[in-house]
């Protein structure tokens, strides 16, 4: 049993929209550079130039995300 004193309120906090912003456009902004190295960049038609490694080094994430990569 629980007595009428140990019983914890949540309260609602409020947090305006210029306070997330920020954080909501850099997270959109990470997300979509993991998912150009991870879902679309091939190495060969690469934007970046030679970058063969990128593909390398995210090759078994292609595959695991289910990307086709060949």
């Amino acid at each position: 049993m629980t007595t009428a004193g140990a019983v914890a309120r949540a309260r609602a906090t409020t947090v305006s929209a210029s306070e997330t912003l920020p954080w909501l456009v850099s997270a959109l902004l990470v997300g979509l550079v993991l998912y150009y190295f991870i879902g679309i960049d091939e190495g060969a038609v690469s934007v970046f130039g030679d970058t063969s490694y990128i593909h390398e080094l995210v090759h078994d994430a292609r595959h695991f995300l289910g990307f086709p990569c060949h």
